[in-house]
């Protein structure tokens, strides 16, 4: 899958291992490093489904169409699918078996949010 970035400032951070722990820390680091090995080897986002070590899904409210991955725990690494228009299923959802490229927004804690 391509993987893709919001602002070339993250894209440099989160390329970069020296950045990437600098940032968040050398576990999350790793665990952010994983999910992004795992965004670019996949076909498509429903194969992240399928690994037990991710948890995949779409939020909610105001976040609508965005989705997470866990890294560090309240962390989840944000994306959305970078399509236009947005691959969707009848009933309005994401059709994540179509979503061959997503865009990496951040590293955020969404509780609350």
């Amino acid at each position: 899958m391509a993987v893709f970035f919001k602002t070339k400032k993250l894209a440099k951070v989160l390329n970069s291992d020296k950045e990437l722990k600098k940032a968040h820390g050398a576990r999350n680091a790793s665990l952010i490093r994983g999910c992004l090995d795992d965004l670019a080897a996949a076909a498509c986002l429903a194969d992240m489904r399928k690994l037990p070590h991710h948890r995949l899904h779409e939020l909610k409210a105001n976040l609508k169409g965005v989705f997470s991955l866990d890294v560090e725990d309240p962390y989840r690494l944000l994306l959305v699918p970078d399509h236009d228009p947005v691959p969707r299923l009848a009933d309005g959802g994401i059709d994540e078996a179509e979503v061959t490229a997503v865009e990496v927004q951040g590293i955020e804690n969404t509780h609350g949010k």
